[in-house]
């Protein structure tokens, strides 16, 4: 209790603590941050199969609301969609359309805040009606091709939200193994029988219908979800009941399971994945009654993200593709790729790219969320490539950050690609600071998109910085081998592939090389602390959601079977690979000053960690502060912590980097 006191007296005091040189500094700071809170997010966009309407989830903190848009009635307002009939305003989403284009399914808190039930509305009757009445969670619905029936995921009296970012249950007293697994639940549409299909000691992440409604293809595992999914199976399952059969036991991660049009196979991305549902691999394709996955993208340049079949003979994909996004078609039995679009900005049917698009039953029309450096998230619909604006509600918003530029540049034999924002009203006569974002993962990718509120360092070009945000080795973007790159070599050829990006911005342009310094989140956080340990080239670091010690972290987080994969064993049985990437091997080593931020309940980046550095640090006498954030798990969710996380970091780096 004395801890979270503390805590939170340092949250009022942080612009004393830190302060900045500049009272104007501050008021620019503030503007700027209150611009971050101001975007309207989308949660979700799903195209109607007949093309003809548009439906999306918008809002955010807690309080979702459905829309639909008539496409050849662009001018009319859009329907809200909701179960509420008291006015009330509940968190709603998790749409999906019914075949027949009439009636949207979607999970509903109304008259029950905080527990969502499984709601279905015909369009134009505008007469909401509940299909379940559960306790737990509920998540993802699906309808049954023949429309009779509607598919999710149900973790029945599930303590929290499911999900390694949430955060952790408090545990107390004896701690023993208590598995709450989210099974695959199936409902009459027309109200009525209700089953949970899948067996009770799996744990299914994704699933999707066969074309005829009698058999479910399903990633599963046995055991806790969290930590499991690095070891999921595909599976088959009958609709009705029956045996679940495992068609497909890959050697790394999977994602995105589909089923052709025709029945005989599914498809799924595959490769080394470091967070569940940020997919990224080549496409594999399996015979349905199990056999020999085939790779129908082996060598792509590119990370495909998530997949639709259009015919038996083409699957739709999109990717990430040299720190961009696209779209593009795979022929399965000849490999020939097809791009129908790529462009530097995100577009997606969800929060991100690797939730694919939205495409209509005959695949002509789509809908997603476009957005980039220098365009605010908004629902846009059309031909893949030729969409059209549907919403405005950002268009009152305008980058406070400066331009950003696409780089490339070569470590050894290896061409690394990353974005480059530069400070606000850039003058090339001055001299400027530069501040390294290094990404979370490793499996993910900087890519162009509106700044959010979490952990922002959009901020800091508005300050006055370049900002740069390298791809390095195991990103997603460069293909497969690229992505594995740094197996067995965390901290070595990743961390000199962000050395030279930093050379290179050096040497190209402006910027004063006693000024630099390094941050990131999670995998970021990581590399932040390990790029102290190993250098003197930056001048300040804010690490947040780090990784001081892989010894220690194997016993400690919430996920550990991520681990094997990228080090070759388990810490146990080779204790030595994880020494030899870990900061606190080289700790000795360490002037730069620090500032380490984490939530208190970080179930994949345990605090631990990152107090263990902080005291390795202080009692060293490195200027160091730690900042725990009460309740919070690895995503920061609460508002007044995540400014107070932009603030401190701008605030750190205006002091050490003597930034004005």
């Amino acid at each position: 209790m004395k801890r979270r006191v503390a805590v939170c007296v340092v949250f009022a005091m942080v612009g004393t603590a830190l302060g900045f040189a500049q009272d104007s500094r501050r008021t620019t700071l503030n503007a700027a941050i209150d611009a971050l809170f101001a975007a309207h997010p989308f949660q979700q966009t799903e195209i109607s199969p007949d093309g003809a309407k548009v439906a999306w989830v918008e809002g955010g903190r807690g309080a979702w609301t459905i829309r639909v848009a008539r496409l050849d009635q662009p001018s009319a307002e859009p329907l809200r969609i909701t179960a509420s009939q008291s006015g009330s305003d509940p968190s709603e989403g998790h749409i999906a359309w019914s075949p027949d284009s009439r009636r949207l399914a979607f999970l509903s808190d109304a008259g029950s805040p905080g527990q969502s039930q499984l709601w279905v509305e015909d369009i134009d009757e505008q007469k909401p009606r509940t299909l379940t009445h559960l306790t737990g969670y509920l998540d993802d619905p699906q309808w049954a091709p023949d429309g009779k029936s509607v598919a999710f995921l149900f973790t029945e009296n599930a303590p929290r939200v499911g999900g390694p970012l949430e955060p952790m249950t408090v545990e107390t007293g004896l701690i023993e193994s208590k598995v709450y697994e989210q099974r695959l639940t199936v409902v009459d549409a027309a109200g009525g029988e209700l089953r949970q299909v899948s067996p009770a000691d799996m744990y299914v992440y994704e699933y999707d219908w066969s074309p005829d409604s009698r058999t479910f293809a399903l990633i599963a595992a046995h055991g806790e979800g969290d930590a499991n999914w690095y070891v999921a199976q595909l599976y088959t399952l009958p609709v009705a009941g029956g045996e679940i059969k495992s068609i497909y036991k890959p050697p790394l991660q999977i994602g995105v399971p589909r089923w052709s049009p025709d029945g005989k196979h599914v498809a799924v991305i595959g490769g080394i994945m470091s967070d569940e549902g940020l997919n990224g691999g080549d496409i594999f394709v399996v015979p349905a009654e199990g056999g020999t996955a085939r790779d129908v993208t082996p060598a792509i340049p590119s990370s495909p993200a998530a997949l639709h079949w259009i015919a038996p003979d083409r699957i739709l994909f999109t990717q990430v593709v040299d720190g961009e996004t696209g779209v593009a078609t795979v022929d399965p039995a000849s490999g020939k790729i097809h791009s129908l679009w790529r462009g530097p900005e995100t577009v997606s049917r969800g929060w991100s790219v690797f939730k694919g698009i939205s495409l209509a039953a005959d695949h002509k029309i789509s809908a997603v969320i476009r957005q980039s450096f220098s365009q605010p998230p908004e629902v846009w619909a059309g031909p893949v490539g030729e969409w059209k604006q549907i919403t405005h509600v950002n268009q009152q918003l305008h980058p406070t950050w400066g331009d950003a530029h696409s780089l490339h540049w070569n470590n050894g034999q290896t061409r690394v690609q990353g974005w480059l924002l530069y400070p606000r009203d850039y003058d090339p006569s001055k001299r400027y600071p530069l501040v390294v974002e290094a990404h979370g993962g490793p499996g993910y990718a900087n890519l162009p998109a509106w700044p959010q509120s979490f952990f922002d360092t959009s901020v800091l070009s508005t300050l006055g910085y370049f900002v740069l945000y390298p791809n390095p080795r195991g990103s997603f973007g460069a293909g497969e081998a690229f992505t594995r790159a740094n197996v067995k070599d965390f901290g070595y050829g990743d961390f000199h592939d962000i050395l030279a990006g930093v050379d290179q911005v050096v040497k190209d342009l402006p910027v004063d090389n006693d000024r630099v310094g390094i941050t990131g989140w999670s995998y970021g956080g990581y590399m932040s602390m390990w790029a102290v340990t190993q250098t003197h080239r930056f001048h300040a670091a804010v690490a947040g959601a780090g990784l001081s010690n892989w010894l220690s972290y194997y016993g400690e987080n919430d996920i550990d079977e991520w681990m094997p994969p990228f080090f070759g064993a388990s810490v146990y049985d080779d204790p030595a690979a994880y020494a030899k990437s870990a900061p606190m091997t080289f700790i000795k080593n360490v002037k730069t000053p620090t500032l380490v931020l984490v939530g208190e309940r970080d179930g994949e980046c345990p605090m631990p960690q990152s107090r263990e550095f902080w005291h390795a640090l202080k009692t060293l006498g490195v200027p160091t502060q730690l900042v725990i954030y009460p309740n919070e798990g690895h995503f920061i969710a609460q508002p007044e912590h995540e400014r107070d996380i932009i603030e401190r970091m701008a605030g750190w780096f205006d002091k050490y980097l003597n930034a004005r």
